[in-house]
């Protein structure tokens, strides 16, 4: 008789194991956006969203939109939320990462209250000049910086933002000292460099590409590691002399108590959602790569972003609070 309950409970084991891991979602789903509404993190949510409710057409997804300190409103605001998969969120090297480095104390710490789930994409940045500043490559910008780095002023999409932290990079690299004008978003650091306001900035790319055709302005380089698919004939800045890499992207998170089970089913979903192709399409409209990865993994590039921009931000005397 003790054998028989002894298998017993081995068999009910074993088929709960999969059961729970399958168990997601139960109940309605709220997606976090720590940025507004038509930035690019809100674009990659609603896309997932909108997926994720095709898949599970009984269950309710909500993206919420949590504006506010540089994404860390909408982070803390996942981390703070029941971790029973009824909360996931969008988020980005800002509040996972680098904010850290940037504000002296942040609401949540995401090495403990946040569970990561998926890298979700990956935003290729261009340094861009005005085409009236009469700079046709990295290598002349260089020659720029050296004649007359005094005069040099760049644009960025705010303090503290991987626009402001990649060009202070390219300064520190080529010795100089550059004057930073933050704006409040893309289009306002665009139309001040098309002005020659400022005489240079590292944006996303899809805030600049729209405006080639006018001819106001040149992409001297992408500033990822690997030419973008989108923009084949941009080298990057390694590949133009300039020791420096940064990557915009975005990613799926969740409390950090959250059942690992939980964040395995959802990070299934999202493989399947990004690897269909009318949803990489849909990104690619925005030149936009869909990259996702294991839960570990995506810890491991939060870690590295830490290091990647810490002696950066401390040479450059970078804070916020």
């Amino acid at each position: 008789m003790k054998r028989f309950f002894a298998f017993f409970a081995f068999l009910a084991a074993f088929a709960a194991g999969p059961a729970t891991a399958q168990s997601w979602p139960v109940k309605s789903v709220r997606l976090i956006v720590p940025y507004a509404a038509g930035s690019t993190p809100d674009i990659v949510g609603r896309i997932l969203a909108e997926n994720l409710q095709a898949k599970h057409p009984g269950i309710g997804v909500i993206v919420e939109n949590r504006t506010g300190a540089g994404g860390n409103t909408g982070t803390d605001a996942v981390a703070k939320a029941d971790p029973d998969g009824s909360t996931i969120g969008i988020s980005l090297g800002g509040p996972l990462a680098i904010n850290t480095l940037l504000f002296s104390k942040l609401p949540y710490d995401p090495a403990k209250d946040i569970a990561p789930v998926s890298m979700l994409t990956m935003l290729p940045s261009v340094l861009v000049v005005p085409s009236s500043l009469g700079v046709n490559s990295v290598a002349e910008f260089l020659a720029l910086l050296k004649r007359n780095h005094a005069s040099v002023a760049f644009g960025s999409i705010g303090i503290g933002s991987l626009s402001h932290l990649t060009m202070e990079a390219i300064a520190q690299r080529a010795g100089a000292k550059l004057l930073h004008v933050p704006y409040t978003g893309s289009p306002q650091a665009v139309t001040a460099v098309i002005r020659g306001d400022v005489q240079a900035a590292c944006l996303p790319a899809i805030s600049v590409t729209p405006q080639l055709a006018t001819g106001a302005l040149k992409i001297l380089a992408v500033s990822t590691a690997k030419r973008s698919p989108h923009l084949p004939d941009v080298p990057t800045l390694k590949e133009s002399g300039i020791d420096v890499e940064s990557d915009a992207w975005n990613a799926l998170i969740a409390p950090g108590a959250t059942p690992r089970p939980i964040i395995e089913a959802i990070n299934a979903d999202v493989r399947e959602i990004l690897s269909k192709p009318e949803v990489r399409e849909k990104l690619k409209l925005q030149l936009i790569d869909a990259a996702p990865s294991s839960p570990d993994e995506l810890r491991a590039r939060i870690n590295a972003e830490i290091k990647l921009w810490a002696d950066v931000i401390k040479a450059a005397d970078i804070r916020i609070n």
